[in-house]
């Protein structure tokens, strides 16, 4: 009694009101974090724990980088060798704010606060190894008990059989010992600090420490993986050099980022020094991509031809589809914001293609695009004196058919098809956001113009496309984005008879998932998949960004 009379005390104290309301809180934030785990943290690890494995529908022996190496080449070992110093610099960076926050507060029990978060940091990263280790076990007990009476008691039976398997008992233990170690140092802590502050540089330091280990992990895994590539080759009898290839191109790329910051200190310079500063930049950005021309190719050699290929289609598709259905699809909203007659329908008819489900537009667009000669298509080319085309089956460039040079190839036929059913798809779409921002617009803008007597081009080119930078930052950044996960239309208008030609790389990861049964190596793709998208969209954001004109 003596007990409650006292947690009731506390509890009704500012401390005490303090901590309810951080629990409560956090009891309402813990199904949306519960979720967000589940769905979007979860895949995202699991698919890179898969990667490092021979994965052919049941898990198979480890095999670090090699699906990377086998997919880049190795360029592989150094897009992980920079991942890794990313991760240091980010830990660098947190610990500085954690330093910052600490000078802020000045919290009595620093230490303690620093030693509860690197404890529970290091807890986190227990949990995680301990259930990698064992999600593969339990999924090898659908072929433990194959051709044997299966029940639920046998499943059970091998499910509890997993927890004591070599390699799970001893992570399981470090775990549960972890976690004791966390949750009695975190409440010692958190009472005698308060869950505001103190809780604050518990969660800072457990992300730094968390962030420290994997990138330490990473770092020692890429050189590991590296040196054994190395002795593999030395013991062939080949020259491997890597770590040269390596020093190479991380010096190209570092004089680039090197040359953008002196170039951006000298637009800010005196006008003296920025003949000078510039002239530097030019000649680091020359001599970075001097290195990056004559060394990334050969590091993309032993690279995969078909991924390689992969993503090469993928670059000609976006070049093909973004910027022609972002110009069609603002040329018609703005003549859809016009007051025409039947407006309306007008805009409802061109977002239908949209909103129609791709596989029955799809399969449509193979009808009209087919090799017959009574093909739509073909009867069209056939009214004005051309020869009938085999569309989606023609693996022939389309510079070749109209005799251009080789370097002017482009695109197989049967891609510029593709590109022409998603040009037509996302067109309505483009222009329904478009109009909205074009709403957005002030009228009072167009009628000053007006009375000052520009031209309909000048009140287009100096007031409509300003205050319409931010949709197209936006279209433009979801378009390329789309592009590359592009998938559906690709899989259903593609044709045997064409190859690899109109394969992206997602099409090929597909392919590499479900016909070849390699999860390990589809899922090292994802994540290159994945790499390259965030550095367009981070590039993207950079150079365009500065561009938008909010008003």
């Amino acid at each position: 009694m003596d007990r409650l009379i006292a947690a009731n005390y506390m509890l009704n104290t500012r401390r005490g009101r303090i901590f309810i309301e951080n629990l409560t809180a956090y009891i309402f934030l813990a199904p949306a974090g519960c979720l967000i785990l589940l769905f979007g943290l979860f895949p995202v690890a699991f698919a890179f724990f898969v990667s490092l494995h021979r994965w052919r529908r049941f898990p198979d022996e480890y095999v670090g980088l090699a699906n990377y190496e086998k997919a880049l080449g190795n360029l592989g070992y150094i897009l992980f060798f920079w991942l890794a110093l990313i991760g240091c610099a980010a830990t660098l960076m947190l610990s500085r704010r954690l330093l910052r926050r600490l000078r802020e507060t000045k919290l009595d029990g620093q230490a303690a606060a620093l030693l509860a978060g690197i404890v529970s940091g290091y807890a986190v990263l227990l949990a995680i190894d301990w259930f990698f280790k064992l999600i593969p076990v339990i999924m090898l007990i659908p072929r433990q008990v194959r051709g044997r009476n299966t029940s639920l008691a046998l499943f059970m039976e091998k499910f509890g059989e997993s927890f004591l398997s070599p390699g799970v008992y001893e992570a399981g233990s470090l775990l549960i010992v972890g976690l004791l170690a966390a949750i009695v140092i975190v409440s010692v802590v958190l009472r005698r600090l308060g869950a505001g502050v103190g809780g604050e540089v518990i969660v800072l330091s457990a992300i730094v420490t968390a962030l420290l280990l994997a990138s330490v992990f990473l770092l020692r895994l890429t050189i590991h993986e590296t040196e054994l590539a190395i002795a593999e080759a030395r013991g062939a009898g080949e020259s491997l050099p890597i770590w040269s290839q390596l020093v190479f191109i991380s010096a190209g790329i570092a004089l680039i980022a090197g040359a953008y910051v002196i170039f951006q200190r000298g637009i800010k310079a005196l006008e003296n020094r920025r003949f000078a500063l510039l002239s530097l930049s030019g000649l680091s950005l020359a001599v970075g991509g001097y290195l990056l021309m004559a060394e990334a190719p050969a590091a993309l050699t032993a690279g995969d031809d078909d991924l390689l290929q992969g993503f090469w289609v993928t670059i000609m598709y976006a070049s093909g589809t973004v910027p022609v259905q972002l110009t069609i699809g603002l040329l018609l909203a703005y003549l859809l914001f016009q007051p025409i007659r039947f407006r309306a329908f007008f805009r409802m008819v061109y977002f239908i293609p949209y909103i129609t489900p791709f596989v029955a537009t799809s399969i449509v667009f193979r009808i009209i695009f087919d090799a017959g000669q009574y093909a739509p298509a073909n009867r069209m080319l056939t009214l004005v004196g051309i020869e009938p085309q085999r569309w989606i089956l023609e693996r022939t460039t389309l510079g070749n058919l109209l005799g251009l040079p080789d370097f002017l190839a482009g695109p197989a036929l049967a891609l510029v098809v593709i590109m022409i059913y998603s040009t037509w798809t996302y067109i309505g779409y483009d222009a329904v956001i478009f109009l909205a921002g074009l709403g957005n617009i002030p009228g009072e803008l167009y009628e000053a113009a007006r009375i000052d007597g520009a031209s309909g081009w000048r009140i287009f080119r100096h007031i409509t496309l300003p205050l319409l930078s931010p949709t197209v930052f936006f279209l433009s950044l979801v378009a390329i984005i789309g592009t590359f996960q592009a998938f559906t239309q690709i899989w259903i208008l593609r044709t045997g008879a064409v190859g690899n030609k109109v394969n992206t790389a997602s099409v090929y990861i597909f392919d590499e998932l479900q016909n070849s049964n390699r999860y390990g190596y589809a899922s090292s793709m994802a994540f290159v998949l994945f790499a390259l998208i965030l550095l367009l969209t981070l590039f993207q954001n950079r150079i365009m960004g500065r561009r938008v004109f909010y008003g």
